[in-house]
């Protein structure tokens, strides 16, 4: 019989591995090794081993065997319906979640987007990874339904680690911060910029990969 506690500990360690994805901590090609996994997040194989099914479930990973699971590499078809599916399910959980959008949600997302401009000017990827993932996410949460939010995620789980290492080849100092004209939109109260700001932001983002190609690594 499994306990709350061993369930809590699962979903830990399978939200703290999710988490590494999205905000692009893992990155193409490398392989994960279900041991060194389990020493680093201090807990057994076993909660690992299932997070790891799950992700590979998830399409965040390919397990090759039992001692080596990989990050697999991006395609132009992958790449290709990764972006369609983007635009088509971000941009409408945004519209979703505007109404439910309130001061103080609105507050953390300029804290955020101060936090990811900060970024932006020092290059510092790995945390615009995080803010960009945590401003994207403070929105589309605000809605109540939670399936659209998994087939997000799920999508985020696939691209991030080809997104940080394109982010890291190429610095950040070129992007436009699309955040800004969001905020404006959600301000105004207009669904319409809002989810042209959030369209907007996905290619401009995506773009990057498709115009430098999945070499080695990408």
């Amino acid at each position: 019989m499994t306990t709350t506690g061993d369930g809590l500990l699962r979903a830990s360690v399978h939200e703290e591995l999710r988490h590494r994805f999205v905000t692009g901590k893992v990155v193409p090609g490398s392989s994960l090794s279900t041991r060194g996994l389990a020493q680093e997040l201090g807990v057994s194989q076993m909660p690992v081993r299932e997070a790891l099914s799950r992700l590979a479930a998830e399409g965040a990973v390919a397990i090759r065997s039992k001692r080596r699971i990989v990050v697999p590499p991006m395609t132009d078809g992958r790449f290709a319906d990764l972006l369609r599916c983007r635009e088509l399910l971000e941009p409408e959980a945004a519209a979703m979640a505007l109404p439910h959008i309130d001061a103080l949600r609105l507050k953390r997302l300029r804290a955020v987007d101060d936090a990811l401009g900060v970024a932006l000017k020092s290059g510092d990827v790995q945390r615009y990874m995080e803010c960009n993932f945590e401003f994207h996410f403070t929105i589309y949460r605000a809605q109540p339904r939670t399936t659209i939010i998994q087939l997000i995620e799920t999508l985020w789980l696939q691209f991030g680690p080809h997104m940080r290492v394109v982010y890291g080849r190429f610095g950040t100092a070129n992007l436009v911060d699309q955040h800004q004209v969001a905020l404006r939109a959600i301000r105004e109260r207009s669904a319409v910029r809002l989810k042209r700001a959030i369209l907007a932001d996905i290619r401009d983002g995506m773009g990057l990969i498709g115009k430098n190609g999945f070499g080695p690594g990408v």
